[in-house]
Protein backbone atom coordinates (compact mmCIF):
# COMPACT_ATOMS: atom_id res chain seq x y z
CA UNK A 1 0.00 0.00 0.00
CA UNK A 2 2.99 2.30 0.40
CA UNK A 3 6.04 2.86 -1.78
CA UNK A 4 9.09 5.06 -1.56
CA UNK A 5 9.68 7.22 -4.62
CA UNK A 6 12.68 5.91 -6.55
CA UNK A 7 12.07 7.66 -9.85
CA UNK A 8 15.16 8.62 -11.82
CA UNK A 9 13.96 12.22 -12.18
CA UNK A 10 13.58 12.72 -8.43
CA UNK A 11 14.98 16.02 -7.30
CA UNK A 12 15.09 17.50 -10.82
CA UNK A 13 14.25 21.20 -11.11
CA UNK A 14 10.80 22.25 -12.19
CA UNK A 15 10.09 23.61 -15.64
CA UNK A 16 10.23 27.40 -15.63
CA UNK A 17 6.51 27.85 -16.39
CA UNK A 18 5.51 25.48 -13.58
CA UNK A 19 7.85 27.21 -11.14
CA UNK A 20 6.64 30.71 -12.03
CA UNK A 21 2.94 29.82 -11.85
CA UNK A 22 3.05 27.69 -8.72
CA UNK A 23 5.59 29.51 -6.57
CA UNK A 24 5.43 32.66 -4.48
CA UNK A 25 5.15 34.98 -7.48
CA UNK A 26 2.21 32.99 -8.77
CA UNK A 27 0.48 33.12 -5.39
CA UNK A 28 0.89 36.90 -5.32
CA UNK A 29 -0.87 37.17 -8.66
CA UNK A 30 -3.76 35.08 -7.32
CA UNK A 31 -3.91 37.29 -4.22
CA UNK A 32 -4.37 40.34 -6.45
CA UNK A 33 -7.40 38.67 -8.02
CA UNK A 34 -8.84 37.53 -4.70
CA UNK A 35 -8.61 41.06 -3.31
CA UNK A 36 -11.41 41.93 -5.75
CA UNK A 37 -13.63 38.94 -4.84
CA UNK A 38 -16.57 39.61 -2.53
CA UNK A 39 -16.52 37.40 0.54
CA UNK A 40 -12.90 36.39 0.25
CA UNK A 41 -11.04 35.78 3.48
CA UNK A 42 -8.33 33.29 4.47
CA UNK A 43 -9.57 29.92 5.68
CA UNK A 44 -8.43 28.72 9.11
CA UNK A 45 -5.36 26.65 9.88
CA UNK A 46 -6.40 24.47 12.81
CA UNK A 47 -4.35 22.49 15.31
CA UNK A 48 -5.16 18.85 16.10
CA UNK A 49 -3.12 18.59 19.27
CA UNK A 50 -4.99 15.61 20.74
CA UNK A 51 -4.71 13.67 17.48
CA UNK A 52 -1.00 14.50 17.33
CA UNK A 53 -0.42 13.02 20.80
CA UNK A 54 -2.42 9.93 19.92
CA UNK A 55 -0.57 9.37 16.64
CA UNK A 56 2.85 10.03 18.13
CA UNK A 57 3.84 13.16 16.23
CA UNK A 58 4.80 16.62 17.43
CA UNK A 59 1.93 18.55 15.83
CA UNK A 60 -0.79 18.33 13.19
CA UNK A 61 -2.12 21.39 11.44
CA UNK A 62 -4.95 21.19 8.95
CA UNK A 63 -6.04 23.86 6.49
CA UNK A 64 -9.85 23.84 6.55
CA UNK A 65 -11.31 24.63 3.11
CA UNK A 66 -14.89 23.70 4.04
CA UNK A 67 -16.17 27.26 3.55
CA UNK A 68 -13.94 28.71 0.83
CA UNK A 69 -15.77 31.48 -1.08
CA UNK A 70 -19.13 29.90 -0.33
CA UNK A 71 -18.40 26.79 -2.43
CA UNK A 72 -17.21 24.46 0.33
CA UNK A 73 -13.93 23.38 -1.24
CA UNK A 74 -10.44 24.52 -2.23
CA UNK A 75 -11.57 24.18 -5.85
CA UNK A 76 -13.25 27.58 -5.44
CA UNK A 77 -9.78 29.06 -5.87
CA UNK A 78 -8.96 27.39 -9.18
CA UNK A 79 -11.71 27.29 -11.78
CA UNK A 80 -13.16 30.72 -11.04
CA UNK A 81 -9.67 32.30 -11.05
CA UNK A 82 -8.94 30.79 -14.46
CA UNK A 83 -12.29 31.94 -15.91
CA UNK A 84 -11.93 35.52 -14.64
CA UNK A 85 -8.35 35.71 -15.85
CA UNK A 86 -9.30 34.38 -19.29
CA UNK A 87 -12.12 36.93 -19.51
CA UNK A 88 -9.69 39.74 -18.70
CA UNK A 89 -7.22 38.48 -21.29
CA UNK A 90 -9.96 38.32 -23.93
CA UNK A 91 -11.03 41.88 -23.07
CA UNK A 92 -7.41 43.03 -23.31
CA UNK A 93 -7.09 41.50 -26.76
CA UNK A 94 -10.39 43.02 -27.90
CA UNK A 95 -9.55 46.50 -26.62
CA UNK A 96 -5.90 46.49 -27.64
CA UNK A 97 -4.70 47.38 -24.15
CA UNK A 98 -3.96 45.64 -20.87
CA UNK A 99 -7.09 45.28 -18.73
CA UNK A 100 -6.27 45.12 -15.03
CA UNK A 101 -7.99 42.85 -12.53
CA UNK A 102 -9.45 45.96 -10.90
CA UNK A 103 -11.59 46.33 -14.05
CA UNK A 104 -13.03 42.84 -14.04
CA UNK A 105 -16.56 44.09 -13.28
CA UNK A 106 -16.34 46.79 -15.96
CA UNK A 107 -18.60 47.00 -19.06
CA UNK A 108 -15.55 46.27 -21.22
CA UNK A 109 -15.05 42.86 -19.60
CA UNK A 110 -18.79 42.17 -19.48
CA UNK A 111 -19.19 42.93 -23.18
CA UNK A 112 -16.38 40.52 -24.01
CA UNK A 113 -17.54 37.79 -21.62
CA UNK A 114 -21.06 37.87 -23.06
CA UNK A 115 -19.61 36.27 -26.20
CA UNK A 116 -17.65 33.58 -24.30
CA UNK A 117 -18.70 30.05 -23.44
CA UNK A 118 -16.58 28.13 -20.95
CA UNK A 119 -16.87 24.39 -20.42
CA UNK A 120 -15.37 21.66 -18.28
CA UNK A 121 -15.91 18.19 -16.90
CA UNK A 122 -16.24 17.71 -13.17
CA UNK A 123 -16.79 15.35 -10.27
CA UNK A 124 -18.57 18.29 -8.62
CA UNK A 125 -16.29 20.86 -6.99
CA UNK A 126 -14.30 22.10 -10.00
CA UNK A 127 -17.49 22.50 -12.03
CA UNK A 128 -19.02 24.67 -9.33
CA UNK A 129 -15.98 26.93 -9.36
CA UNK A 130 -16.00 27.29 -13.15
CA UNK A 131 -19.75 27.95 -13.12
CA UNK A 132 -19.34 30.58 -10.41
CA UNK A 133 -16.56 32.28 -12.35
CA UNK A 134 -18.68 32.30 -15.51
CA UNK A 135 -21.61 33.81 -13.63
CA UNK A 136 -19.38 36.51 -12.14
CA UNK A 137 -18.11 37.69 -15.54
CA UNK A 138 -21.34 37.02 -17.46
CA UNK A 139 -20.11 34.18 -19.66
CA UNK A 140 -22.13 31.15 -20.75
CA UNK A 141 -21.11 27.91 -19.06
CA UNK A 142 -21.57 24.23 -19.96
CA UNK A 143 -20.57 21.60 -17.41
CA UNK A 144 -20.22 17.90 -18.20
CA UNK A 145 -20.96 15.51 -15.33
CA UNK A 146 -20.52 11.75 -15.41
CA UNK A 147 -22.85 9.09 -14.10
CA UNK A 148 -21.30 9.05 -10.63
CA UNK A 149 -21.97 12.73 -9.85
CA UNK A 150 -24.81 12.88 -7.32
CA UNK A 151 -27.99 14.84 -7.95
CA UNK A 152 -27.14 17.18 -5.06
CA UNK A 153 -23.73 18.00 -6.49
CA UNK A 154 -25.21 18.54 -9.96
CA UNK A 155 -27.90 20.84 -8.56
CA UNK A 156 -25.24 22.88 -6.75
CA UNK A 157 -23.56 23.53 -10.12
CA UNK A 158 -26.81 24.40 -11.88
CA UNK A 159 -27.56 27.06 -9.26
CA UNK A 160 -24.86 29.21 -10.86
CA UNK A 161 -26.69 29.20 -14.18
CA UNK A 162 -24.62 26.53 -15.90
CA UNK A 163 -26.04 24.14 -18.47
CA UNK A 164 -25.43 20.56 -17.33
CA UNK A 165 -24.73 17.69 -19.72
CA UNK A 166 -24.84 14.14 -18.35
CA UNK A 167 -22.25 11.75 -19.76
CA UNK A 168 -22.39 7.99 -19.35
CA UNK A 169 -19.29 6.46 -17.81
CA UNK A 170 -16.53 7.85 -15.62
CA UNK A 171 -14.85 11.19 -15.02
CA UNK A 172 -12.43 10.40 -17.85
CA UNK A 173 -15.35 9.91 -20.24
CA UNK A 174 -16.78 13.29 -19.24
CA UNK A 175 -13.35 14.94 -19.76
CA UNK A 176 -13.16 13.52 -23.29
CA UNK A 177 -16.70 14.62 -24.13
CA UNK A 178 -16.17 18.13 -22.75
CA UNK A 179 -13.00 18.49 -24.84
CA UNK A 180 -14.75 17.18 -27.95
CA UNK A 181 -17.73 19.49 -27.68
CA UNK A 182 -15.61 22.51 -26.71
CA UNK A 183 -13.50 22.00 -29.83
CA UNK A 184 -16.54 21.49 -32.05
CA UNK A 185 -18.37 24.55 -30.73
CA UNK A 186 -15.50 26.97 -30.23
CA UNK A 187 -15.87 27.04 -26.46
CA UNK A 188 -13.05 27.67 -24.00
CA UNK A 189 -12.23 24.49 -22.12
CA UNK A 190 -11.33 25.20 -18.47
CA UNK A 191 -10.16 21.79 -17.30
CA UNK A 192 -8.36 20.96 -14.07
CA UNK A 193 -6.52 18.13 -15.79
CA UNK A 194 -3.97 18.46 -18.60
CA UNK A 195 -2.67 16.44 -21.54
CA UNK A 196 -0.13 16.95 -24.35
CA UNK A 197 -0.84 20.26 -26.07
CA UNK A 198 -3.24 21.44 -23.35
CA UNK A 199 -1.43 22.79 -20.32
CA UNK A 200 -1.79 26.54 -19.91
CA UNK A 201 -5.38 26.68 -18.61
CA UNK A 202 -5.00 23.72 -16.20
CA UNK A 203 -1.86 25.44 -14.91
CA UNK A 204 -3.93 28.59 -14.26
CA UNK A 205 -6.41 26.45 -12.30
CA UNK A 206 -3.56 25.01 -10.23
CA UNK A 207 -2.11 28.49 -9.73
CA UNK A 208 -5.35 29.47 -8.02
CA UNK A 209 -4.67 26.85 -5.35
CA UNK A 210 -1.41 28.56 -4.34
CA UNK A 211 -3.41 31.19 -2.43
CA UNK A 212 -4.42 28.49 0.06
CA UNK A 213 -0.81 27.35 0.41
CA UNK A 214 0.50 30.88 0.95
CA UNK A 215 -2.11 31.41 3.68
CA UNK A 216 -1.00 28.19 5.36
CA UNK A 217 2.69 29.08 5.15
CA UNK A 218 1.97 32.51 6.63
CA UNK A 219 0.01 30.99 9.53
CA UNK A 220 2.33 28.13 10.49
CA UNK A 221 4.54 28.90 13.49
CA UNK A 222 7.19 26.51 12.16
CA UNK A 223 7.72 24.90 8.76
CA UNK A 224 6.10 21.46 8.39
CA UNK A 225 8.32 18.41 8.25
CA UNK A 226 5.69 16.14 6.65
CA UNK A 227 2.80 16.73 4.26
CA UNK A 228 0.06 14.31 3.21
CA UNK A 229 -2.11 15.54 0.32
CA UNK A 230 -4.90 13.66 -1.40
CA UNK A 231 -4.93 13.30 -5.14
CA UNK A 232 -7.41 12.83 -7.97
CA UNK A 233 -5.67 13.82 -11.20
CA UNK A 234 -2.98 15.38 -9.00
CA UNK A 235 -3.63 19.11 -9.34
CA UNK A 236 -3.71 20.16 -5.69
CA UNK A 237 -0.96 17.71 -4.69
CA UNK A 238 1.34 19.04 -7.41
CA UNK A 239 0.54 22.67 -6.59
CA UNK A 240 1.34 21.98 -2.93
CA UNK A 241 4.56 20.13 -3.73
CA UNK A 242 5.79 22.87 -6.05
CA UNK A 243 4.88 25.74 -3.73
CA UNK A 244 6.33 24.17 -0.59
CA UNK A 245 9.52 23.16 -2.41
CA UNK A 246 10.08 26.78 -3.44
CA UNK A 247 9.21 28.26 -0.04
CA UNK A 248 11.31 25.85 2.04
CA UNK A 249 14.03 24.83 -0.41
CA UNK A 250 16.40 22.18 0.92
CA UNK A 251 14.33 22.06 4.13
CA UNK A 252 11.16 21.20 2.26
CA UNK A 253 8.86 18.71 4.01
CA UNK A 254 8.66 15.01 3.23
CA UNK A 255 5.79 14.94 0.73
CA UNK A 256 3.33 12.02 0.41
CA UNK A 257 0.67 11.75 -2.30
CA UNK A 258 -2.47 9.87 -1.29
CA UNK A 259 -4.80 8.05 -3.72
CA UNK A 260 -8.00 6.08 -3.15
CA UNK A 261 -7.14 2.41 -3.59
CA UNK A 262 -9.99 2.15 -6.13
CA UNK A 263 -8.69 5.02 -8.27
CA UNK A 264 -4.93 4.94 -7.74
CA UNK A 265 -3.64 6.50 -10.97
CA UNK A 266 -0.76 8.41 -9.37
CA UNK A 267 0.25 5.50 -7.14
CA UNK A 268 0.40 3.19 -10.15
CA UNK A 269 2.20 5.84 -12.21
CA UNK A 270 4.85 6.09 -9.50
CA UNK A 271 5.27 2.33 -9.46
CA UNK A 272 5.61 2.23 -13.25
CA UNK A 273 7.82 5.33 -13.51
CA UNK A 274 5.58 6.91 -16.15
CA UNK A 275 1.94 8.09 -16.38
CA UNK A 276 -0.50 5.19 -16.11
CA UNK A 277 -4.21 5.05 -16.87
CA UNK A 278 -5.92 2.61 -14.52
CA UNK A 279 -9.07 0.74 -15.41
CA UNK A 280 -12.25 1.93 -13.67
CA UNK A 281 -13.78 -0.63 -11.37
CA UNK A 282 -15.85 -0.48 -8.24
CA UNK A 283 -16.68 3.17 -7.40
CA UNK A 284 -14.99 4.79 -4.43
CA UNK A 285 -16.78 6.84 -1.79
CA UNK A 286 -14.04 9.45 -2.34
CA UNK A 287 -15.97 10.82 -5.31
CA UNK A 288 -13.83 13.93 -5.83
CA UNK A 289 -10.75 11.69 -6.19
CA UNK A 290 -12.31 9.11 -8.53
CA UNK A 291 -9.89 9.80 -11.38
CA UNK A 292 -8.13 7.16 -13.44
CA UNK A 293 -5.43 9.06 -15.33
CA UNK A 294 -3.05 11.70 -13.95
CA UNK A 295 -2.81 15.25 -15.23
CA UNK A 296 0.32 15.69 -17.33
CA UNK A 297 1.47 18.78 -15.39
CA UNK A 298 0.75 17.14 -12.05
CA UNK A 299 2.69 14.02 -12.95
CA UNK A 300 5.63 16.05 -14.21
CA UNK A 301 5.86 17.90 -10.88
CA UNK A 302 5.11 15.01 -8.55
CA UNK A 303 7.54 12.66 -10.31
CA UNK A 304 10.25 15.15 -9.34
CA UNK A 305 9.12 16.37 -5.92
CA UNK A 306 6.97 13.73 -4.20
CA UNK A 307 8.78 11.47 -1.75
CA UNK A 308 6.13 8.79 -1.44
CA UNK A 309 2.84 7.60 -2.89
CA UNK A 310 0.27 5.57 -1.02
CA UNK A 311 -3.36 4.50 -1.07
CA UNK A 312 -6.18 4.48 1.46
CA UNK A 313 -9.41 2.51 1.57
CA UNK A 314 -12.94 3.88 1.66
CA UNK A 315 -13.19 2.83 5.30
CA UNK A 316 -10.07 4.89 6.07
CA UNK A 317 -11.65 7.96 4.47
CA UNK A 318 -14.98 7.66 6.25
CA UNK A 319 -13.21 6.96 9.52
CA UNK A 320 -11.29 10.23 9.14
CA UNK A 321 -14.57 12.06 8.43
CA UNK A 322 -16.07 10.78 11.67
CA UNK A 323 -12.90 11.49 13.63
CA UNK A 324 -12.88 15.11 12.48
CA UNK A 325 -16.61 15.48 13.18
CA UNK A 326 -16.32 13.96 16.68
CA UNK A 327 -12.81 14.81 17.95
CA UNK A 328 -11.33 14.06 21.32
CA UNK A 329 -9.81 16.49 23.78
CA UNK A 330 -9.34 20.08 22.68
CA UNK A 331 -9.32 19.39 18.95
CA UNK A 332 -11.74 21.46 16.86
CA UNK A 333 -14.79 19.99 15.15
CA UNK A 334 -14.24 19.93 11.39
CA UNK A 335 -16.81 19.12 8.70
CA UNK A 336 -14.92 17.12 6.07
CA UNK A 337 -16.47 15.54 3.02
CA UNK A 338 -15.63 12.06 1.75
CA UNK A 339 -12.51 13.34 0.02
CA UNK A 340 -11.71 16.09 2.52
CA UNK A 341 -10.13 14.08 5.33
CA UNK A 342 -8.06 11.74 3.17
CA UNK A 343 -4.77 13.30 4.23
CA UNK A 344 -5.61 12.54 7.86
CA UNK A 345 -6.66 9.02 6.87
CA UNK A 346 -3.21 8.53 5.32
CA UNK A 347 -1.43 9.86 8.41
CA UNK A 348 -3.41 7.52 10.66
CA UNK A 349 -2.52 4.58 8.41
CA UNK A 350 1.19 5.42 8.34
CA UNK A 351 1.30 6.09 12.09
CA UNK A 352 0.09 2.53 12.74
CA UNK A 353 2.79 0.95 10.55
CA UNK A 354 6.28 0.91 12.09
CA UNK A 355 8.12 0.28 8.81
CA UNK A 356 6.19 3.02 7.02
CA UNK A 357 6.89 5.47 9.86
CA UNK A 358 10.59 4.70 9.64
CA UNK A 359 10.61 5.06 5.86
CA UNK A 360 9.05 8.52 6.13
CA UNK A 361 11.05 9.48 9.24
CA UNK A 362 7.74 10.25 10.96
CA UNK A 363 8.92 10.62 14.54
CA UNK A 364 7.69 12.27 17.74
CA UNK A 365 8.96 15.69 16.61
CA UNK A 366 7.24 15.58 13.23
CA UNK A 367 5.18 18.63 12.27
CA UNK A 368 2.45 17.43 9.90
CA UNK A 369 0.49 19.58 7.47
CA UNK A 370 -2.85 18.40 6.01
CA UNK A 371 -5.63 19.96 3.93
CA UNK A 372 -9.34 19.40 4.47
CA UNK A 373 -10.05 19.88 0.78
CA UNK A 374 -13.85 19.95 1.06
CA UNK A 375 -16.74 20.26 3.45
CA UNK A 376 -20.06 18.44 3.12
CA UNK A 377 -20.58 19.03 -0.59
CA UNK A 378 -23.22 16.27 -0.58
CA UNK A 379 -25.04 16.83 2.75
CA UNK A 380 -27.27 13.76 2.48
CA UNK A 381 -24.34 11.42 1.91
CA UNK A 382 -22.39 13.15 4.67
CA UNK A 383 -25.17 12.45 7.16
CA UNK A 384 -25.31 8.80 6.09
CA UNK A 385 -21.57 8.36 6.59
CA UNK A 386 -21.07 10.42 9.76
CA UNK A 387 -24.38 9.83 11.52
CA UNK A 388 -25.25 13.52 11.92
CA UNK A 389 -26.07 16.27 9.49
CA UNK A 390 -23.38 18.83 8.62
CA UNK A 391 -25.56 21.50 10.26
CA UNK A 392 -25.53 19.61 13.55
CA UNK A 393 -21.77 19.07 13.32
CA UNK A 394 -21.24 22.76 12.49
CA UNK A 395 -23.33 23.71 15.52
CA UNK A 396 -21.09 21.52 17.67
CA UNK A 397 -18.07 23.27 16.16
CA UNK A 398 -19.38 26.68 17.21
CA UNK A 399 -20.01 25.44 20.74
CA UNK A 400 -16.43 24.19 21.07
CA UNK A 401 -14.94 27.52 19.91
CA UNK A 402 -12.04 26.14 17.89
CA UNK A 403 -8.92 28.28 17.90
CA UNK A 404 -6.79 28.82 14.82
CA UNK A 405 -3.25 27.58 15.14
Amino acid sequence: MFIRNSLAAYGAPLDSEDRMALGVLGSREVARFLAHRDGHRPTPLLSLSAAARELGVGSIRIKDEAHRLGLGSFKALGGAYAVIRLAIEAASERLGRAVDIAEWRSPAVADTSAHMTVACATDGNHGRSVAQGAQLVGARCVIFVHAGVSAQRAAAIARFGATLVRVEGTYGDSVAEAARQADANGWTLVSDTSWPGYERIPRLVMQGYTAMLQEAADAMPEPPTHVFVQSGVGGVAAAAAAFLAEVYGVQRPVFTVVDPSLAACLFESARAGHPVKVAPGEPTVMAMLACYEPSLIAWRILSRLADAFMTVEDTDATGAMRRLAHPTGPDPVIVAGESGGVGLAALIKIAANRRAREALRLGPDARVFLINTEGATDPLLYEQLVGSSPDVISSNAQQRHPVNA
